[in-house]
């Protein structure tokens, strides 16, 4: 594998800024985030001090360089008071320069939110919220453990309208203990009917760790969910809503830019418990970095629990792994520039891809999954394993 320059990973790389806030109510129980219920008062006012100085270890790596997307996840970030999120930003913008149209994102539990709560955001510097909803029907929202009602989901929507917060997105899921396809098409045009610019519709899967996994609900079988995903298809696509990535749908231009940065393999910092960055150094190494994962010891530091120069075959796969989901798929020069590997790196899967029918390529520098790619795309995915993992 050839390297394409010392500066081949750090061109036009974006910068992003993922801040975990870990707590929230209560832990769904399919849910493996790193993510912890509230025993009393979370101390919030003490995590947003330590996370503008989780941000000062990081600012010799990226000095200079302008922020050009901030997501709150968690957790459920609206537990933490506007005001903290304020001080946030308002640390960021003292310490890098943020560009003026940077998209600032806040995820969003419908049962945390307040009147009000939305248009105290907007003032704080929210422009963006990602609302997890999950479903509409009381009866599967009970299924996956969420804590609000169908109730609370329009209320927060509308919250978001009265907050003048028009860029929004709503998490849907599908494939929920029980669900039929009538109730995911039911869903589905609840969801459109609201009309939100971005729709993310993640099929629920069973993760190891959780309380899904180890005691597992009765779940639709893989052809049902074949057939709602092939649904939901359809009916995105004559509302005018564009597949850009496996589980995102949005109007034109509203694609979520702090994820399309993952996507693309571009930089970010990742700030609190358990959070991961990946960054381009300027001598055209790419370096990952990964915080501790409970937040009182991550509070209490040192914060950093592991940090390594990924060599050639983890860059592969880690485009790879990215880039893939997207539904336009990716340039060779996209590749070389992000990872500082030579074109002949992912020749082999790229053609094994091809003579599977999973990839296509659809220019002389450009490769993107086909349908069947995109249904098994794990399958995908793993043709860029590392040799040691395949």
């Amino acid at each position: 594998m050839t390297a394409a320059g010392p500066e081949a990973g750090r061109a036009n790389a974006p910068l992003g800024v993922y801040v975990h806030l870990p707590w929230c109510v209560r832990k769904c129980p399919y849910c493996d985030f790193n993510s912890h219920e509230l025993r009393g008062k979370a101390p919030f006012d003490n995590y947003v001090e330590c996370l503008l100085e989780d941000l000062e270890d990081d600012l010799p790596l990226v000095s200079g360089r302008e922020v050009e997307t901030v997501f709150f996840g968690g957790g459920t970030p609206s537990l933490c008071p506007p005001s903290l999120i304020e001080r946030f930003l308002a640390g960021l913008a003292t310490r890098l320069p943020v560009a003026a149209t940077a998209e600032i994102t806040l995820e969003a539990n419908p049962g945390t939110v307040e009147r009000g709560h939305f248009s105290e955001l907007a003032a704080a510097g929210i422009n963006r919220v990602s609302l997890g909803v999950q479903s509409f029907q009381p009866d599967l929202l009970a299924a996956i453990g969420r804590i609000h009602s169908d109730r609370e989901a329009y209320a927060a929507i509308d919250e978001l309208a009265g907050a003048g917060l028009g860029n929004f997105n709503l998490d849907l899921m599908f494939g929920l203990p029980g669900q039929s396809a009538h109730a995911a098409a039911a869903d589905l045009a609840a969801a459109v009917a609201v009309a939100p610019p971005h729709l993310s519709l993640y099929q629920l899967t069973l993760e190891p760790g959780t309380p899904f996994h180890r005691r597992p609900p009765p779940l639709p079988g893989d052809d049902d969910c074949w057939t709602m995903e092939e649904h939901a298809t359809a009916v995105l696509e004559a509302a005018g809503y564009q597949r850009y990535e496996v589980s995102a749908w949005s109007r034109p231009g509203q694609a979520c830019r702090h994820n399309l940065n993952y996507w693309n393999y571009g930089d970010y910092l990742g700030l609190g418990a358990g959070a991961h960055g990946k960054l381009s150094l300027a001598d055209g190494r790419v370096l990952r970095r990964q915080r501790r994962r409970r937040p009182a010891g991550w509070m209490a530091g040192p914060r950093l629990e592991e940090e390594r120069v990924l060599g050639a075959e983890e860059l592969l796969f880690e485009f790879m792994l990215n880039a893939l989901r997207l539904t336009a798929g990716f340039s060779l020069r996209s590749f070389c520039t992000r990872t500082g590997l030579g074109a002949e790196a992912a020749a082999p899967g790229l053609e094994a891809g091809r003579r599977r029918g999973l990839l296509a390529r659809t220019g002389e520098d450009h490769w993107q999954p086909t349908v069947l790619g995109r249904r098994f795309l794990n399958d995908v995915q793993g043709l860029f394993l590392p040799a040691s993992s395949a």
